[in-house]
């Protein structure tokens, strides 16, 4: 009875283990459609997207839930990464990283690349150029 116990623990242990493991970046369902100007970019957490404007690298970060107070979008960047008149549909895309709140931007016509990182709270929300 005594090694069932020691078992069942062992098991109990090793699957909460795994089960918060997460050493890969999510899996993202992307379209190949660079017509469009918004995408939905998922997070780790189930409950948050990054939205991005594809034309102009201006993002917010969207949290959804069963509940209204649960329910939001707020801005991340709200200044365009390009002038007027070098804005593109598809231009700008995100890539998941392995740290839970922090995505790379990448322009994908000039190759300018920033960290953009979110969070519940407002003063840990940023978009850092990387040189």
């Amino acid at each position: 009875m005594k090694t069932f116990f020691l078992t069942l623990t062992f098991a109990f242990t090793a699957m909460l283990t795994f089960a918060q493991s997460t050493s890969h970046p999510p899996i993202q369902n992307i379209s190949t459609d660079s017509t469009v100007v918004y995408r939905l970019f998922a997070t780790p957490n189930m409950y948050n997207f990054i939205k991005l404007n594809t034309r102009t690298g201006q993002m917010w970060q969207v949290q959804w839930g069963t509940e209204s107070k649960h329910r939001f979008e707020t801005i991340l960047s709200n200044v365009s990464l390009v002038s007027e008149d070098e804005e593109k549909n598809g231009r700008f895309f995100l890539y998941p990283t392995t740290n839970t709140y922090n995505l790379i931007l990448l322009d994908q016509i000039d190759g300018r690349v920033w960290q953009v990182q979110w969070n519940f709270d407002a003063e840990d929300r940023m978009v850092i150029r990387i040189y």
